[in-house]
C-alpha cells in the first residue's frame, strides 16, 4: 500500500565522485516552518554535513596510509606464516 505523503529532499553532490555521486538529505517538515530559517541556511547545512561525513573517512585513508609498504609485505608475510603453520600443525 502506498500512501501520499510529500517530503522535501535536499541533494548535494559530492565533490569526491570516486565513492558517491551525490548525498540525499530528507528535511524535517518544521525546519522551513520556523522563523528565521531560509533554504540557504538549510542547504549550507546539509553541505557541511556531507562534507564533514567526507572528512572522517579520507582521515580514517591518511593514518593507514602512513604505514610504509615493507610494513604492509611485513605483516602480510606473517598473517601467511600464521595461517600456513595452523594448516600444517592442525590438521
Amino acid at each position: 500500500m502506498v500512501k501520499g505523503i510529500t517530503r522535501q529532499v535536499i541533494l548535494v553532490k559530492s565533490p569526491d565522485p570516486k565513492l558517491f555521486e551525490e548525498a540525499i538529505f530528507i528535511v524535517k517538515e518544521e525546519a522551513l516552518a520556523r522563523e528565521g530559517v531560509s533554504a540557504d541556511q538549510v542547504l549550507k547545512e546539509a553541505r557541511q554535513a556531507a562534507d564533514g561525513y567526507l572528512k572522517q573517512g579520507r582521515a580514517w585513508n591518511r593514518r593507514l596510509e602512513r604505514l610504509p609498504g615493507p610494513a604492509w609485505g611485513a605483516a602480510g608475510a606473517v598473517l601467511a606464516s600464521l595461517g600456513w603453520a595452523l594448516w600444517l600443525f592442525l590438521l
